[in-house]
């Protein structure tokens, strides 16, 4: 099969690999039909991810269709369309037992494309394939079933969920990248008075308007106003840079919350002399994806218009432009990219 290999930090090749086999009774293997890049992704190219070894086929979202399953699993079947979790959970252990999955004991968590070969390929090995997959309705497209494997439930879980956005909030958003802007769209099903996007990048704040913030702003004046002023009760750290989370400190009010979900790879400062006496929780987080089943219910009903955070849509064979085109998001408004097996010229 083919498939996206990291051969160390900055290499990365669209190559020939052996096809993936059933390794263990609770395996399936997929054939994926659609798969993105993430944000992570971008940091192990970096290598910022030293346990990601050379020759690991990256990526761990996407959607596709069971081709073979191990002895023990019990509801797939080949033919099957699902949607793969960007966690694996083994489902016994303490932590899978109480649904945090990211935290699994047993094996799993985020191991796709980190510890093990991932999404980015025709074909891909999926452990404890019962407790780490998701039926694909087949009137829910491809596009939107594969924001289910990450994005949704992330924004959801660790930022909107987290940070306990509820009716009548302020809410701030620190990044209009994918995540963030996923973060806005599902903040809006509590009814908040206002939700506020900031970001260094123009393009990207246009891009933000389209989805549906009530501003989307540099963060001068605008944090600026909130800090003198009451606040924000809620603060979303989507950018994954130590600024953006300073800003977060910033702007959340006394006893608000602020909800980090960017990746960070280097130190970000916690200015507790400032906020030590402001009531203000903090809570971070590795997506569970637990939330998966009720986001899909609410996309396949209408509640969540998701399809603009999809900008570009290539086939395989264009794995590399794929990161390069994401990468320069900050700079051209470029959010989710998405690729085919079979995609039109």
């Amino acid at each position: 099969m083919r498939a996206l290999v990291y051969h160390g930090p900055a290499q990365i090749s669209w190559d020939t690999v052996p096809d993936p086999v059933i390794e263990e009774a609770t395996d399936a293997i997929v054939s994926v039909d659609a798969t993105t890049v993430c944000g992570t992704d971008l940091h192990i190219r970096r290598g910022d991810f030293p346990e990601v070894k050379p020759g690991t086929v990256l990526g761990h979202e996407a959607v596709g269709e069971v081709v073979e399953t191990g002895g023990q699993v019990h509801h797939l079947r080949s033919g099957d369309q699902v949607i793969l979790s960007s966690v694996s959970a083994c489902g016994d252990c303490l932590e899978c037992r109480d649904a945090r999955y990211g935290q699994c004991r047993g094996g799993g968590g985020w191991i796709l494309g980190n510890l093990i070969n991932g999404t980015q390929a025709e074909l891909v090995h999926v452990p404890f394939a019962d407790h780490s997959t998701t039926r694909r309705p087949y009137d829910l497209a491809l596009d939107d079933a594969v924001l289910l494997a990450e994005l949704l439930p992330t924004a959801y879980e660790v930022g909107v969920r987290n940070g306990h956005v509820g009716p009548g909030d302020t809410v701030v958003v620190v990044g209009a990248g994918p995540v963030g802007l996923a973060a806005v769209v599902l903040a809006r099903v509590y009814s908040p008075r206002r939700i506020i996007v900031v970001d260094l990048a123009g393009a990207r704040l246009k891009t933000a308007a389209r989805v549906g913030p009530d501003a989307a702003e540099l963060p001068g004046k605008m944090i600026g106003d909130l800090s003198e002023g009451p606040g924000a009760d809620v603060v979303i750290e989507a950018s994954g840079d130590p600024d953006g989370f300073v800003l977060c400190t910033r702007a959340v009010r006394t006893g608000g919350h602020i909800a980090n979900i960017g990746t960070h790879g280097k130190p970000a400062t916690l200015h507790l002399e400032s906020l030590w006496r402001k009531n203000v929780t903090i809570s971070t987080g590795q997506v569970d994806t637990s939330s998966t089943p009720w986001l899909l219910e609410l996309m396949r009903f209408g509640h969540l218009p998701v399809s603009q955070l999809i900008t570009h849509t290539l086939g395989f064979d264009r794995m590399e432009d794929a990161y390069e085109v994401f990468a320069r998001g900050p700079s051209t408004g470029a959010l989710k990219v998405v690729l085919h097996r079979e995609c039109s010229p």
